[in-house]
């Protein structure tokens, strides 16, 4: 196989980081991508033949990057694709890599959403992502909302089933309960991408306390492109992601002040949502989300630097695996 990288843990699953590289990998020059093994996040066997990308979409405390400390290990590869200058920053900093020419920020590409109209006799709200990212925070908080405001409805698109973990969803079933029998709220499991893409269409709020730190975040990129005002803290890389134009609070790590405060943001955000102001700005965020994710302009990213690493690297020999240096430690 060229291009990207299939592996034990990718092979079943629907999630952000697979769609992101079976999207590039679908319009990508199949004849350019040849020459390139390119692997998302876990390394399992390395192609002496072809260039190599680590492209890395975890966090630097994840288990399976505590290798990039090794420089002998990281010289097995050509370049470090990262997802957001917040993740290579916390790789730089907390796996001491060093910022070099071997590093490059491609960021998650997405297809924009076409300019479309809401409803306005209710206001619906969405989460769309796995439980443990602050589903447990959100559903308290909106029982509470839904008590002062009749007009409300929350979607949730969350389990464990996007990465074929259908076992884990075991310990949120109490919650998805809770859900299920609230009449202002609809538990819709998992989803296809198709599905989901028409529900944010008539979604107003992406409420999304989140709790995880995000190392470029598809939820809030799709959110901002489909016209939602989104409510989430200043978490992981959601800043990085929202360039600062999102309804964005202080997180906190204590679950009831988090809590607390997320319920102030989505209450007035629900006041004010469907106000024209506020619906002329979320167009502007659309516009901006659009431009800045675009899967052609990221896409030309990568052929961009797929073709300079080509002029680089030309001949299979020059793609060889450094000879390993030992560094003996004497008595």
């Amino acid at each position: 196989m060229s291009g990207w990288e299939e592996n034990e843990v990718s092979a079943a699953s629907q999630g952000g980081t697979e769609i992101t590289k079976r999207t590039l990998q679908s319009v990508l020059d199949p004849e350019l991508l040849k020459q390139f093994q390119i692997i998302p996040s876990r390394v399992r066997n390395l192609d002496i033949e072809r260039i190599r990308i680590y492209h890395l979409h975890d966090l630097a405390e994840d288990p399976e990057c505590n290798k990039l400390r090794d420089d002998n290990w990281r010289s097995q590869f050509h370049k470090f694709a990262f997802s957001s200058n917040w993740q290579m920053n916390e790789f730089v900093t907390k796996l001491d890599m060093p910022m070099d020419e071997k590093m490059i920020v491609l960021e998650t590409p997405i297809v924009p959403f076409e300019v479309h109209e809401k409803p306005t006799d209710q206001i619906n709200l969405i989460y769309f992502s796995t439980p443990q990212r602050g589903l447990e925070i959100l559903v308290p908080v909106f029982e509470e909302l839904a008590k002062k405001h009749s007009n409300i409805h929350l979607h949730v698109h969350s389990s464990f089933l996007i990465y074929g973990w259908k076992e884990l969803d075991d310990k949120y079933q109490p919650l998805y309960d809770v859900i299920r029998k609230h009449p202002q709220m609809t538990y819709h499991g998992f989803t296809t991408q198709e599905e989901l893409r028409e529900r944010l269409t008539q979604c107003h709020i992406l409420a999304y306390p989140s709790t995880w730190k995000e190392t470029s975040c598809r939820v809030l990129m799709e959110s901002m492109s489909a016209s939602l005002l989104c409510i989430h803290p200043n978490f992981g890389a959601l800043p990085d992601t929202s360039g600062g134009l999102t309804s964005m609070y202080q997180f906190l790590q204590d679950g009831n002040k988090h809590a607390n405060y997320f319920y102030q943001y989505l209450d007035h955000a629900i006041g004010v949502v469907l106000q024209e102001d506020i619906q002329k700005y979320l167009r502007f965020v659309k516009a901006y989300a659009d431009n800045r994710f675009q899967l052609t302009k990221i896409a030309a990213q990568w052929t961009h630097t797929l073709e300079d690493m080509l002029r680089h690297y030309e001949t299979i020999e020059s793609r060889a695996l450094p000879a390993r240096q030992f560094v003996y430690k004497t008595a």
